[in-house]
């Protein structure tokens, strides 16, 4: 590693570094970022590590303070004319900023909490169990795996997800992990 003006760390080149190995020695272990975590990895990977900017200039600074659009879905479904107003604030915030929070969507809390509930369970449970529901494969009604631009990104984010496609067709119950079976499969009405 090597410090910039900027003091910056920047990862030193190393013509002998082969990224793709590591890469998929990485993700091959099916034990994602929680998997580096429970095992007390003492320094972030270099896969994680972003490349330097080759802009020549002073990397842009973090803002202190987000700021999200929030969006009503309040009468989207009675009134055409308010449909059309949410379908743009929701296309101008995924073209400005990528993120808005949703209200009066009509899903109660306890669907809510138990979908986070599920979360947690997923993750808390025992590697070896995680590991069964590991895939790259979309075509799968359950999706576990660690950044799926793993291959293709300049850099590896610190994170793990899981995807559930619910629509059209819900998976059957034996297509999702126990952990979190009950709250993508109980009624949402």
């Amino acid at each position: 590693m090597a410090a910039n003006g900027t003091n910056a760390v920047q990862p030193s080149i190393d013509s002998n570094y082969d990224r793709e190995s590591e890469i998929k020695a990485f993700d091959d272990t099916k034990a994602g970022v929680k998997g580096l975590v429970d095992a007390g990895v003492a320094a972030v990977p270099r896969i994680f590590i972003q490349p330097p900017r080759n802009s020549g200039g002073t990397p842009p600074q973090a803002k202190n303070q987000f700021s999200f659009p929030v969006i009503d879905l309040g009468g989207v479904g009675q009134d055409p004319i308010r449909r059309k107003e949410v379908v743009g604030k929701i296309q101008d915030a995924v073209e400005t900023g990528g993120f808005f929070q949703v209200v009066n969507h009509g899903i109660p809390g306890k669907v809510l909490e138990e979908a986070l509930d599920g979360t947690r369970r997923f993750y808390e449970q025992d590697a070896e169990v995680r590991k069964e529901w590991y895939t790259r494969d979309a075509g799968k009604s359950f999706m576990y795996n660690s950044n799926f631009d793993l291959y293709s990104a300049p850099a590896a984010c610190w994170r793990d997800t899981f995807n559930c496609t619910m629509a059209p067709k819900p998976p059957n119950p034996e297509e999702l992990p126990e952990a979190c079976r009950y709250c993508a499969l109980i009624d949402h009405s």
